[in-house]
C-alpha cells in the first residue's frame, strides 16, 4: 500500500514523502480499513513540524482524520466487512494518509446513510470542535459570538452550529472575496482584519461587546478580539493559526471580569462521560445531514500528489477543504 510519511519534523512540503508498505493486520478488537478519503487540518500540518499537543515518533505517518470501508472485521463482528466508516487517527502511532489502516473497533463511528466520503472525512475535528464550543458556552438566542478565522472549516461550521441555535454571528477574515461568502453563510457581522478595525466595527453593532469569542489565532489579533468582549463574557482559545502567543490584556480581565479558557479536542473527549461523546457525535451527525449544513471541498489530490495538496491548501482566500483521495 501507500502511505505519507516523514522520518524528521519540519515544513511539510519539504518532509512528507510517499513510500510502499505493507498493509497492516488488524489484532482482535481491530478493524481493518480502506481509507478513501482523508481532510488535511492545520493540527495535522502542526503535527509534521513538530508543533503540536502530541509529538510524533519518529519516522512517522501522517494525518488524524479521514473516512472508508471496512475491509476486515473485528473478532467479536462490531463491525462487518463492506460498512462505511469515519474515524481519527488521533491519539494513535498510525496516521490516515495511508491506503490501509487498522483501529480499535470502538474508535470507530459508522457512517450515516446518504453521508459522503467527502463529508465524512471532516465530520469528526472541525465540525464536533463546534458543536461541542458552542454548547459548553452556553449562549442564548440573541446574543453575540466572534469567530477569528471565519473563513476557516471550523468557522464556517461554528457560524451554522451558532446560527442554528439563534446565535448572532461575527467574523474575521482576511480576504475580501469571503465576506459575501460568510454572509450568505449566516454570518451578520464580518470583519476583513486586513482593512478594517476589528473592535471598531463591533462597537458600532455591539455597543456592550460580545459574549464569547471562539479564537483560532492568537497573535494581535487574538489580542484585539479579546477587547471586544462584555463584561463577564469568555474567551476560548483552540488554536494558533499565527504560530505567536496572545498577549493578554491583563486590566481587562480584572475590571470587566473576563476570562480565557483553553479547549483542545482529544481531551475534552477524554473528560466527558461515553453517554455524553454519544449525544454529541448524534447532534454533529444530526446536523452534517440536515440540508442547511454545507461542507464544501475546494479540491482533492491523491496520496501520491501530496505536496501538492499542501500547495493548495496554502492558497490565500480558499473556499472548502483539501483532501486526499482514493
Amino acid at each position: 500500500m501507500k502511505e505519507v510519511i516523514f522520518e524528521k519534523t519540519g515544513k511539510p512540503e519539504d518532509v512528507l514523502q510517499v513510500k510502499e508498505s505493507a498493509a497492516p493486520e488488524p489484532e482482535a478488537h481491530e478493524i481493518q480499513i480502506e481509507v478513501k478519503a482523508r481532510n488535511i487540518n492545520p493540527s495535522d500540518l502542526m503535527f509534521i513540524q513538530g508543533r503540536y499537543g502530541i509529538q510524533p515518533n519518529l519516522p512517522s505517518s501522517a494525518g488524524f482524520e479521514a473516512a472508508g470501508i471496512v475491509s476486515k472485521s473485528d473478532a467479536e463482528g462490531k463491525f462487518s466487512v463492506g460498512t462505511r466508516v469515519m474515524f481519527t487517527a488521533q491519539g494513535t502511532s498510525t496516521g490516515t494518509w495511508r491506503e490501509y489502516i487498522t483501529l480499535p473497533a470502538k474508535q470507530v463511528i459508522p457512517m450515516p446513510d446518504g453521508m459522503s466520503f467527502e463529508v465524512a472525512c471532516q465530520a469528526f475535528v472541525n465540525p464536533v470542535t463546534a458543536v461541542a464550543l458552542v454548547n459548553k458556552s452556553e449562549l442564548k438566542a440573541g446574543e453575540w459570538l466572534l469567530l477569528t478565522a471565519g473563513a476557516s472549516a471550523f468557522g464556517k461550521f461554528a457560524i451554522q452550529v451558532a446560527k442554528s441555535k439563534g446565535i448572532k454571528v461575527a467574523c474575521t477574515v482576511r480576504h475580501d472575496e469571503q465576506k459575501k461568502y460568510l454572509a450568505d453563510l449566516g454570518a451578520d457581522l464580518v470583519i476583513n482584519t486586513e482593512k478594517e478595525d476589528l473592535k471598531k466595527e463591533i462597537s458600532v453593532l455591539v455597543s456592550e461587546g460580545v459574549s464569547a469569542v471562539f479564537d483560532a489565532v492568537g497573535g494581535e489579533l487574538g489580542a484585539t478580539a479579546l477587547t471586544c468582549i462584555k463584561q463577564f463574557g469568555k474567551m476560548y482559545v483552540f488554536g494558533v493559526l499565527s504560530g505567536k502567543n496572545m498577549p493578554t490584556n491583563t486590566g481587562m480581565m480584572i475590571f470587566k471580569e473576563v476570562s480565557i479558557e483553553g479547549f483542545w479536542l482529544s481531551s475534552f473527549l477524554q473528560r466527558i462521560s461515553k453517554e455524553e461523546r454519544a449525544k454529541l457525535y448524534k447532534e454533529t451527525q444530526a446536523f452534517l445531514m440536515s440540508d442547511d449544513s454545507k461542507a464544501e471541498v475546494a479540491e482533492k489530490f491523491p496520496l501520491t500528489e501530496v505536496k501538492a495538496a499542501i500547495e493548495a491548501y496554502h492558497k490565500p482566500g480558499r473556499n472548502g477543504k483539501i483532501l486526499l483521495v482514493s
